[in-house]
């Protein structure tokens, strides 16, 4: 904002809460000095707005610093948002480049421009190959290393192995079986001597036909 623009925001404040404007014009005009000083980076239109806003939710006598904190949340969140997308200059051109830069995030952080987003593919040949590629891993590794990696993995292996032939991954989920109880993606086991336990070879029926319910 600037100077001349603070005396109608601070009547428009008036109207809301007299308390703020004091009588004596001498400390009206420090008061204006005050808050042209703290909203200088502020947009007038928005200062105006937050005043409606500061007033629907409190009480209390607004501040230039509840305009300019809810001022940089917003330009915060659009700089965020906004990828600086190269400037339609010529890039060995450094001083055009920096100025043409520098305009855009001023627009952008003052709204005068809408922030560049990084946009997801969703749809077209090219969202199509990145899906194909996506089965094709399978996982944070290529089908091929896991092969690799199975015998050093044989539980892992052994699921890949059921889930591949069209089976219910019985690992899945955690066994129903009152005396086992295991956990979802860990070996079902039997009671043992004392307080130990045994590991069973695979895993309960009965959790078997949990894990066919949940994937049905």
């Amino acid at each position: 904002m600037t100077p001349d623009q603070i005396p109608q925001l601070l009547k428009q404040v008036s109207y809301a809460d007299p308390r703020v404007l004091p009588e004596d014009p001498k400390e009206v005009a420090g008061l204006a000095a005050l808050w042209a000083s703290v909203l200088a980076d502020v947009d007038a239109q928005f200062a105006m707005q937050a005043i409606g806003i500061h007033y629907a939710r409190s009480p209390y006598p607004i501040k230039p610093s509840d305009i300019s904190t809810r001022w940089q949340a917003v330009v915060r969140d659009r700089m965020q948002r906004d990828v600086d997308p190269a400037p339609p200059v010529d890039p060995d051109n450094e001083s055009a480049y920096r100025h043409a830069l520098a305009a855009h995030r001023r627009a952008v952080a003052t709204g005068q421009q809408a922030p560049v987003e990084h946009k997801a593919l969703t749809s077209g040949p090219a969202a199509a190959e990145a899906e194909r590629r996506l089965k094709a891993f399978g996982s944070y590794v290529p089908q091929s290393v896991d092969e690799v990696l199975a015998a050093y993995r044989p539980r892992r292996a052994a699921r890949i192995a059921v889930i591949r032939e069209g089976r219910p991954d019985a690992l899945a989920v955690s066994c129903p079986v009152e005396t086992c109880r295991a956990a979802a993606a860990a070996p079902c086991t039997r009671p043992g001597k004392g307080y130990t336990r045994h590991q069973l070879a695979g895993p309960h029926p009965s959790r078997i036909d949990a894990a066919t319910r949940a994937a049905a």
